[in-house]
């Protein structure tokens, strides 16, 4: 199995916790390679990741990015989100030609279970599989001509990479980017839903486990897609009753002091047994959670009220994030 995860410097300790968590739940697996695109890693955390590897007798192959702009014949505003989130539109170029399957999944996940199932989905014709996000609004769904479509999460993908090379899947997800100006508010997520629309092969959610799935109903989710397609409600019962990968979405990470994510003693478990057991938890928070609770207490009754709420302090988040990047 060849997994794929993208990262700076920064957000390595990050990486190393959802590694091990996929060490520690796929014992069983003969084969797992990693392979990590790293923009500016240090040699300590490419030395901690080589210890992880020996720790559980696998292979970590780590790709040193360069500078991402040598990858893109035009300008680009990745508004907010690390300009590394576009290395995973480059697949075809950096991971090598032996690799002709991958399962891509972002650094703040963590693995509850064996992969191997999600490993052995069969994708048919299409050239990847993603997770349905219900709660994309559907003004940006009709911005990328998805209005009838379900848009996925680009946070855990499983790629046919001999596929991708062969239909130029890169370059024609690149190609859209660039025909929007090379700002898209979710850069190569939105490019990945735009440029594939009907092409993408739904996953079930457990694949792709995040607060919304607590946080609304079945019924709340669906009807935000209207007439796009959405799970039934046995696959979206079983992942709910058992998801095997959880995504840290949203600003309530478990790194952060204060936070009460539902899957944090999950996050705080693999971690210990990572050579970054002892980074501190981020501070900083404390307010933001104590209003961040109140208004989640205040709003379970309210789920539609909270959704437009939340829809609309989103893009105010991005702003903020632009801004601490430029700081």
């Amino acid at each position: 199995m060849n997994i794929l995860y993208t990262t700076n410097d920064i957000f390595c300790s990050k990486v190393g916790t959802a590694i091990c968590s996929v060490f520690e739940n796929n014992k069983s697996m003969e084969d797992i390679h990693i392979y990590i695109i790293g923009q500016d890693i240090s040699s300590e955390n490419k030395q901690r990741f080589q210890n992880l590897a020996v720790q559980y007798s696998r292979l970590i192959t780590v790709i040193d990015l360069g500078n991402l702009k040598n990858y893109f014949s035009f300008d680009f505003d990745t508004l907010g989100w690390n300009p590394v989130v576009l290395a995973r539109l480059l697949l075809d170029k950096l991971l090598p030609e032996t690799v002709d399957k991958v399962l891509y999944m972002d650094g703040d996940t963590v693995v509850l279970d064996s992969l191997d199932d999600l490993w052995n989905t069969p994708l048919h014709e299409h050239v990847l599989g993603g997770c349905i996000e219900a709660t994309v609004n559907r003004t940006r769904r009709t911005q990328l001509q998805m209005e009838h479509l379900a848009y996925i999460n680009s946070g855990v993908l499983l790629i046919n990479l001999k596929k991708w090379r062969e239909t130029h899947t890169g370059d024609k997800i690149i190609e859209y980017y660039r025909s929007r100006g090379g700002a898209l508010f979710a850069p190569d997520q939105d490019a990945i839903n735009g440029a594939l629309l009907d092409q993408i092969f739904y996953l079930p959610p457990k694949y792709n486990f995040y607060n919304i799935y607590w946080t609304y109903s079945y019924k709340f989710l669906k009807h935000l897609l209207g007439d796009a397609p959405y799970y039934d409600p046995e696959t979206f019962s079983d992942s709910v009753r058992h998801p095997v990968i959880i995504h840290y979405l949203g600003e309530e990470r478990p790194w952060r002091k204060g936070n009460r994510h539902r899957f944090k003693s999950e996050y705080q478990k693999y971690l210990r047994k990572t050579p970054w057991r002892d980074e501190s938890e981020e501070t900083g928070w404390t307010l933001y959670f104590f209003c961040w609770n109140i208004f989640n207490f205040c709003m379970k009754p309210f789920p539609a009220l909270r959704y437009h709420i939340i829809d609309g302090l989103i893009p105010v988040f991005m702003k903020w994030r632009r801004h601490q990047r430029t700081k």
